[in-house]
């Protein structure tokens, strides 16, 4: 048995790697300020350490006595956040814990990257973990964070630090408390979306199996390694059939082509500027990406890692109804 530290853990993918940790009879430290929402993980019998993942007194504490850190804080809705706050939780933060985490003499650190960090291919084409970055950074912030980040990790790696990176694509699945992806999920099943994407698609894969994967990687992950987690790979047009098959509803009927969505992000762009209020998720580049066909070859974890188990359907299905059952629907109604 190991005693593990998870930041993030009262996040949607960090408490599923803490649940996934106890369940396999490990101990569990969690990381999280004092206003933090705890729904999380209250049902979960673990040692709790109060403060910010920027506050580097409280992360030395945080790793006193700890074997595996598991690096699952991060900010994740990027197009909710500015630039300067995604940095410095994404990257300074991480750069501080690493140092903690080395003078606390940790077994193994988790870093929990990314699929943007690895880059996007061609459109249409799968990359692996050798694909170069190649996003420039006023495209997405994110993705540029977390490929610094990673670059921290491979500079505490030199300096003797055992890590491992797993880089998971876009997450679906229950308990996304505050509706990273499952949004469309949620919105699809009120009946509000009308348009279908005739472009772009991306990998998914179930919150359940990137939390396994993750305690894989501490158990069995090769040093200095990344890893892409993924399930499959669809278009977007798939994606939106699937989720109104799974729940109950007709599926969009009015196509929008690229060019509309490139003309959208321009007037979202422009509307910035002017601070024109918009909804809170639409954002010029977060659409300029639905656009593209970003995919990744997750075949290097399903072969050293894990092997996902949970497809796609169960999971939209197994999200919509947490949704259901914890009141989302009538909520937003």
């Amino acid at each position: 048995m190991s005693k593990a530290l998870v930041t993030g853990a009262t996040g949607f993918v960090g408490s599923w790697v803490a649940r996934t940790l106890l369940e396999a009879g490990h101990q569990v430290r969690v990381l999280h300020r004092a206003t933090s929402r705890l729904d999380a993980i209250a049902d979960l019998e673990v040692e709790h350490v109060i403060g910010d993942v920027t506050d580097t007194n409280v992360l030395d504490q945080a790793v006193q006595g700890i074997d595996w850190v598991f690096h699952v804080a991060a900010i994740s809705a990027y197009w909710r956040t500015g630039k300067d706050v995604i940095y410095k939780v994404n990257v300074d933060a991480t750069r501080e814990l690493l140092k903690a985490s080395e003078r606390a003499g940790i077994k193994r650190f988790i870093f929990t990257s990314s699929a943007a960090a690895v880059g996007y291919g061609a459109d249409g084409h799968a990359v692996d973990e050798t694909h170069l970055y190649n996003i420039d950074p006023s495209l997405s912030p994110y993705a540029h964070s977390k490929f610094l980040a990673e670059a921290e990790v491979y500079q505490a790696i030199e300096r003797g630090l055992d890590c491992v990176i797993v880089n998971p694509s876009v997450i679906i699945g229950p308990a996304d408390l505050n509706l990273i992806s499952g949004s469309l999920i949620l919105e699809m099943a009120m009946g509000r979306v009308p348009f279908m994407p005739m472009s772009g698609g991306l990998t998914l894969i179930d919150v359940r199996d990137v939390a396994k994967s993750h305690l894989r990687a501490a158990e069995v992950g090769r040093t200095g390694e990344r890893y892409l987690l993924g399930t499959v790979s669809m278009s977007n047009q798939a994606l939106f059939k699937l989720i109104a098959s799974v729940v109950g509803v007709n599926p969009p009927r009015i196509p929008v082509p690229a060019p509309i969505i490139l003309a959208l992000a321009y007037i979202a762009d422009v509307a910035k500027l002017l601070r024109v209020p918009l909804p809170a998720d639409v954002e010029g580049n977060q659409l300029r990406l639905s656009t593209r066909s970003i995919y990744y070859d997750c075949t290097k974890s399903w072969r050293e890692l894990h092997m996902p188990e949970v497809d796609i359907k169960q999971s939209i299905a197994d999200t919509y109804e947490w949704y259901e059952v914890n009141g989302y629907l009538n909520a937003s109604a």
